[in-house]
């Protein structure tokens, strides 16, 4: 994997970039859809391609290893050729679904055990056998096996967390380093900075994982309930200390404001479920604004959803139209409701590279923030 910074802005931190993976070219920043189980919800890969132009999108190696297992990946010659994706791929270490699982959850040294939130059988992750499951799904990026820590915690429990999650990365690093790829393609390997909202913890970790020296770095641990000026604070931290010509990776973050706000900190790559998920209940975002679509207000507006994005669904379908699918529960609503959120959140890091590029991005970010923050 190969990453090339192209275009820096002169009044923020915000950057535009390019990574080269085996399976083609992310311009950054870039927002990835989240295919949970090897399916973006609601969403075909030619739409993926075709009307969401995503570049890459991100699988879940907690659900893929139980369902439909590593096995039937290795048969079927990896997640890409299972699903009928070409195109970039990351997987998270499945630590996150790990961490929420709670009570059925018992974390040692040595590893993870759990039960599985399907049948109830007792499974394990190492940092060793997560690289292994990594391998086999196939994905471009994978990342290293980390303890999430909750928020709150206190000081304690997030430095002892935090020391894990390093003595973990060394375990990753040497089985990565041990192994190959078993589709002969580079898989490039992202530790996480933990630490929560503690500032010492975090520089701390930050700079353990930059002397790693790996492909990409990722900070994990926020957006898990803290403040967003925490967040901000964290990420401006986190970023002042990762190197430069390394991508960086905002786990799991989240609304476009915070899409915005952290681009102009540093952060290159995000992923969330936020668009899909809550399409399917009714939010729609929108170049004018956050839209409840169950709102008897939009019951006859035959204007277009968002007639400013563009694409398909967003210029030939009516507000009206969509809310009547979605009141009547109808599985063409969420499939509307999560193309048009998708094709919003790709349009929008989209812009604010050329925004980035053309020196304006400053201006434009705080005047995007206010429009998109409306609710309509």
């Amino acid at each position: 994997m190969q990453f090339q910074l192209t275009s820096t802005d002169a009044k923020s931190g915000a950057r535009a970039g390019l990574i080269t993976t085996s399976h083609g070219e992310i311009h950054t920043p870039i927002f990835m859809p989240v295919g949970t189980a090897g399916s973006v919800k609601a969403i075909h890969q030619r739409e993926l391609e075709n009307d969401i132009h995503a570049e890459i999108i991100l699988g879940n190696t907690y659900h893929l290893y139980l369902r439909p297992g590593i096995e039937l990946l290795r048969r079927a010659g990896g997640l890409h050729k299972f699903t009928g994706w070409s195109r970039p791929i990351l997987t998270d270490s499945g630590g996150y679904q790990v961490y929420s699982l709670g009570a059925n959850r018992k974390i040692t040294e040595d590893c993870v055990l759990f039960k599985s939130h399907i049948d109830g059988s007792s499974h394990s992750f190492s940092p060793e056998n997560v690289m292994d499951i990594q391998r086999q799904i196939g994905a471009d990026i994978i990342m290293a096996f980390d303890e999430c820590t909750p928020f709150p915690c206190d000081y304690e429990y997030a430095k002892n967390s935090m020391g894990l999650t390093h003595r973990w990365l060394n375990r990753c690093i040497n089985r990565v380093a041990s192994t190959e790829s078993p589709y002969g393609f580079e898989q490039a390997l992202f530790p996480i900075v933990q630490g929560s909202v503690f500032q010492d913890l975090r520089k701390e970790s930050a700079d353990y994982i930059a002397a790693r020296n790996q492909p990409g770095n990722a900070i994990g641990g926020l957006s898990v309930g803290e403040p967003h000026e925490d967040m901000y604070a964290m990420t401006s931290l986190v970023c002042s200390i990762l190197p430069k010509d390394k991508p960086r990776y905002l786990m799991g973050v989240g609304t476009p404001e915070n899409i915005l706000e952290c681009i102009s900190l540093g952060i290159d790559m995000f992923d969330c479920v936020m668009p899909t998920r809550n399409a399917r209940n009714g939010m729609l975002f929108t170049t004018d604004g956050v839209i409840n679509i169950r709102n008897e207000k939009w019951k006859d507006d035959l204007s277009p959803i968002d007639a400013q994005l563009g694409g398909y669904v967003s210029t030939v379908h009516s507000k009206a139209y969509l809310r009547h699918l979605i009141i009547n529960k109808e599985i063409l609503g969420a499939q509307i409701a999560s193309l048009q959120n998708l094709t919003f959140y790709l349009w929008l890091v989209k812009e604010a590279r050329k925004q980035i590029i053309g020196g304006t991005f400053a201006s434009w970010k705080d005047s995007m923030v206010r429009k998109v923050s409306r609710r309509l």
